[in-house]
């Protein structure tokens, strides 16, 4: 006598019992993982598949590169020229920032201004 074997979680048999049993409308996608010990979002992706509205990976990266080149502005060389210079600045004042800090550190001496100080 054979003993039935209890499908797995992912075979197609029990993905298609538990579609079958979400579209009853009777569980959620969380009920159903939870009875089922399958993760919701992957009950929720197979009634998605069988509806035919999920779309693949390929079409989706397709659709958000796209998305992506049309929401980025063309910039003009100018401003990429002073998009640069700003980095580079931005960069030399840290430069001189840290040169001042170890200054003071080695010689002890506070060397940057200090503001709000009293006049004599």
């Amino acid at each position: 006598m054979k003993h039935q074997q209890k499908s797995k979680p992912g075979s197609r048999a029990t993905r298609e019992e538990i579609i079958a049993e979400y579209l009853t409308g009777v569980y959620s996608y969380r009920e159903l993982g939870a009875k089922h010990d399958v993760p919701h979002r992957s009950i929720c992706d197979w009634v998605r598949e069988s509806q035919g509205r999920k779309e693949s990976w390929r079409d989706k990266t397709k659709r958000l590169n796209q998305l992506a080149k049309e929401h980025t502005p063309d910039v003009p060389k100018e401003v990429s020229a002073l998009q640069a210079e700003l980095r580079k600045s931005k960069l030399q004042n840290k430069l001189l920032q840290e040169i001042l800090r170890l200054s003071e550190e080695y010689t002890g001496i506070e060397l940057r201004k200090k503001y709000g100080t009293k006049r004599s």
